[in-house]
């Protein structure tokens, strides 16, 4: 079958993408390793337009019963190894389990966790090590915990943390917490928390579980007893497989205003982007973009 639009990633770009398209009669597939993308993994989301207050997971639950009410190929756990050119101006999406074509692509895969690439990071994943306070932050309570990293990854993870474990360390690489001025007054007055700036985690320690870093600041070395170890210093594009199309530094595909890439026919949306903010409802903003594109490339080719 040859489709009239992929789309690549069911987080807020893709599903909304997804919906906008098919509501413009498009036949269209949906190939994605997971739905609801780093929303689903978020804590507190405040001020998406409809929702003062509306939790991460609620909302990408709310996505996701939006996308089902319509009748959309969705090919979930499957991950996209590579886009190509094919035969009389199609495109190729060729994942780990099957091969696709189609007339237009969008990609909206979104970012994942940066690691650290310490010892211990490996051996103690799953283990007290996690990047994922909205999921194992229960797992931690009353527990003696760190966070590594200062932007707003770490200060909704700490927000999170805070009212679940005995103690919460901050461990911020630079002079002062960045991020979200609201969210870092809130972290800063809670009582259990402690904030460790110019300070540089060195290794993760443990035997079975984790039991303590290694940090470095003011050039010595000093181990932190802790009990569980949350890395939120960012997040990094899924691209790789996006050979095909043009991309900055940091890995983002670039886009114009109308969501094109430098491939006719293929589209991005979202924070795998070189969008300016990466917000949940600018993804989704993008997202319903980069489906009109697409549909109006479809009719003038057409």
């Amino acid at each position: 079958m040859v489709y009239d639009l992929i789309v690549i990633g069911a987080g807020p770009a893709g599903i909304t993408a997804s919906i906008y398209a098919v509501r413009k009669g498009l036949r269209i597939l949906v190939v994605t390793k997971d739905i609801g993308g780093q929303a689903a993994i978020s804590g507190d989301v405040e001020n998406y337009t409809g929702y003062q207050f509306i939790s991460g997971p609620e909302l990408a639950a709310k996505f996701e019963e939006h996308l089902h009410k319509f009748n959309i190929n969705l090919q979930e756990s499957e991950a996209v190894v590579s886009i190509n050119k094919a035969q009389d101006g199609l495109f190729g999406v060729k994942t780990e389990r099957d091969n696709y074509i189609s007339k237009t692509i969008i990609i909206a895969s979104g970012k994942r966790s940066r690691e650290l690439k310490v010892p211990g990071e490996k051996e103690f994943r799953n283990k007290g090590l996690t990047y994922c306070a909205t999921c194992d932050g229960p797992l931690f309570r009353g527990k003696i915990v760190s966070i590594i990293g200062g932007g707003n990854s770490a200060l909704d993870a700490a927000l999170q943390l805070i009212n679940i474990a005995q103690h919460v360390y901050i461990i911020n690489n630079t002079s002062n917490l960045g991020g979200d001025v609201v969210m870092r007054q809130k972290v800063v007055s809670a009582k259990n928390v402690t904030i460790l700036n110019n300070a540089q985690v060195s290794a993760i320690l443990g035997d079975k579980l984790v039991n303590g870093i290694r940090i470095k600041k003011d050039n010595k070395e000093e181990d932190v007893a802790v009990e569980g170890v949350f890395v939120e210093i960012g997040l990094i594009p899924n691209s790789e497989f996006a050979g095909l199309v043009e991309k900055n530094e940091l890995g983002e595909i670039k886009i114009d205003s109308y969501n094109r890439t430098n491939i006719h026919g293929v589209f991005a949306a979202g924070d795998v982007t070189d969008v300016l903010e990466k917000q949940i409802i600018i993804a989704a903003g993008e997202g319903s973009k980069a489906a009109l594109s697409a549909f109006r490339y479809l009719a003038e080719k057409e």
